[in-house]
């Protein structure tokens, strides 16, 4: 398929702009208010046709309406309170006020809702007292009013809480009844065995096994493993037996010239009373063994200390150095689940609805959510640093090896490889390191349920792609995508409209045949890459092989544009996807001008060798 060049999609942004007020995330994802302010409405290029009244919600593929409430009132916590149809599908809740000459547009897929309370009751007194709140995950919170005589709130009520918690009610996820068909296949981004090859894989010293191709080995890993030559099944078995949940060291990523490696893998049952395994030891020693550049082995577990230590009386622990022979262990201090979810629910109160000017930087201090995202990058950091400049290996573990060792591996892969960091590289990246390795995106994330209070909940994939986003501010000429697609990829992770990020391991979404009954982000990203670019990316040989960002507070900012951007007063004035897209039409100009000279400049010399040069007359005396 030919892409769509850069003026082309600045053209079609430009003629479907509809010129009303939004706060939505609407249905093609145009989800950030990065791409709309209010005074202008986010476009939706992929609704299965024009709504028959101004109120109707556009629907996608698959979509329809279960319920509508008339007379009800958006309570905006900027703008003020907005009167309108309210609209509840079985993928989004969808307002769109009618008492302005700007109607004002709420779209909000339901995956994003965390959870929906009442507000008022039958005694309510008061303008707009009564209603409905709706708590969501990506930072903001929405309010609606009902009158009370309407007798709407009701049925509102128990749609949103049937259609966002779809699977506490025994209903379909969205994803599986989503239609839309996409130029690209996603689902064929990322072919393991294609990927191990690209990195070198097989060779002397690793080969590709597939005993886990049953997912009996271990149900949370992939099919297909990269392992040690010399490491036969048994040794794999026995080794499984002495991880936590039978999570093996396996390859992540191999240097091509020093062939060091970084593995992961879940923490030894040592337990309290230092339990050894000869299986295990013996198998560290052929990852080791593996690199001919060095006779070390560095294990980094992301862990503090005194968590690792506690672990121990749980079955747990840490590798012991006397046990592994040349093998250094270092903590990285990077805390658990419970620490960043409280971390991020008070920068959701910080950001929203209303920023305190006078208490902003203290308050953005006390949730030590910066401190905890330069903790994860210092942590990679440390890893590329013995991988690249040590030509040492590296094995990374955390507990069980699902949460932070994702966060390392993937970072640390990013920073050494220049193809990671190209869109479909980066695509790879997260099906290889988060999904196909058992991140719990349904456990973290909560998928359609209602357990709002789960403890298991957890933003460890946006801690990521916030670190990502930290590293582009840093080097922003080697990444070939924009922000605006690592927006997209997070609003995706909560709409439940692609198949992508649903359960928590490739086994179980092999059981449920995702690939085949769901659609792949991949699709709808790769089908419209121009949006995604970045036109200050340097390709080729220009390109800076490895990335050392600086892991400092001086250095790491709030990502305003995605954690603030539902606020007006912290949002940039223009859209910043329009600017990009501006900036490519001008690149695409600027590089067709230099061809056109550089043709010139070559027809110029063709012509001058074509000419014979005319003899000089001879001189008389």
């Amino acid at each position: 398929m030919d892409r769509k060049s850069a003026s082309d999609l600045l053209n079609v942004e430009n003629s479907h702009s509809k010129h009303a007020s939004t706060d939505s995330l609407a249905s093609d994802s145009k989800s950030s208010s990065l791409n709309s302010k209010l005074g202008q409405e986010s476009v939706n290029v992929t609704e299965s046709g024009p709504p028959s009244r101004p109120d109707d919600p556009p629907l996608l593929p698959g979509e329809k309406v279960q319920g509508m409430a008339r007379e009800v009132t958006y309570l905006c916590p900027y703008s003020g309170p907005a009167r309108g149809t309210l609209s509840v599908t079985n993928y989004k809740l969808y307002f769109r006020s009618m008492d302005r000459e700007t109607p004002y547009v709420v779209d909000v897929p339901l995956g994003v809702v965390s959870r929906i309370e009442k507000v008022g009751g039958a005694s309510s007194r008061g303008e707009n007292s009564y209603g409905i709140e709706v708590f969501c995950k990506d930072m903001r919170n929405l309010r609606f009013a009902h009158k009370q005589e309407n007798h709407s709130r009701r049925n509102v009520f128990e749609k949103l809480q049937q259609f966002a918690f779809p699977l506490s009610h025994k209903l379909p996820l969205f994803a599986f009844e989503y239609t839309e068909s996409f130029s690209e296949n996603g689902w064929t981004v990322h072919e393991p065995i294609a990927e191990l090859k690209r990195m070198g894989v097989p060779n002397d010293m690793w080969k590709i096994s597939k005993l886990n191709e049953s997912h009996e080995v271990c149900d949370s890993y992939p099919s297909v493993w990269a392992v040690p030559a010399a490491a036969t099944d048994e040794d794999l078995r026995a080794v499984a037996q002495f991880r936590s949940r039978g999570r093996v060291p396996v390859l992540s990523w191999i240097h091509q010239e020093s062939q060091a490696t970084i593995s992961r893998c879940s923490q030894p049952l040592v337990g309290v009373s230092g339990k050894r395994s000869t299986a295990d030891e013996r198998y560290i020693q052929l990852i080791m063994d593996a690199n001919a550049q060095s006779h070390k082995l560095f294990i980094m577990d992301a862990r503090p200390s005194a968590n690792a230590i506690a672990n121990k009386a749980k079955g747990g622990g840490y590798e012991s150095e006397d046990a592994y022979q040349n093998a250094e262990l270092v903590f990285l201090d990077i805390h658990n689940i419970h620490v960043m979810r409280e971390s991020l629910r008070k920068l959701k109160e910080l950001c929203f609805p209303n920023i305190e000017e006078s208490r902003w930087l203290s308050g953005l201090e006390s949730t030590f959510w910066l401190k905890h995202i330069k903790c994860i990058l210092a942590g990679a950091v440390r890893i590329v640093d013995k991988v690249e400049n040590h030509k040492t290996s590296v094995l990374v573990h955390c507990s069980d090896g699902w949460d932070r060792t994702a966060q390392l591996t993937a970072l640390a892969m990013l920073m050494l490889d220049p193809y990671y960091r190209t869109i479909r590289g980066f695509e790879v990246l997260i099906e290889k390191e988060w999904l196909s390795f058992g991140h719990k995106f349904q456990q973290r994330i909560g998928h359609g349920d209602d357990h709002h209070s789960d403890a298991d909940r957890s933003p460890v994939f946006l801690q990521f792609i916030d670190c990502v986003w930290q590293i582009t501010q840093q080097y922003p000429n080697a990444f070939e995508f924009n922000d605006y697609f690592l927006i997209t990829i997070l609003d995706h992770l909560y709409s439940c409209r692609f198949g992508t990020f649903l359960f928590n391991s490739e086994r179980e979404r092999v059981a449920e045949s995702v690939k085949q009954r769901t659609v792949s982000l991949w699709s709808f990203t790769n089908s419209t890459i121009d949006a995604y670019r970045n036109p200050l990316y340097w390709a080729g040989g220009m390109q800076q092989q490895v990335l050392v960002p600086v892991a400092s507070m001086r250095h790491i900012k709030l990502w305003k544009g995605h954690y603030c951007r539902w606020n007006p007063s912290m949002r940039s004035q223009d859209p910043i996807c329009q600017r990009t897209r501006e900036l490519l039409v001008l690149k695409d100009q600027l590089e067709r001008q230099v061809e056109e000279c550089r043709r010139e400049l070559q027809a110029r010399v063709a012509r001058n060798v074509a000419t014979p040069p005319r003899l000089a007359s001879p001189t008389h005396s």
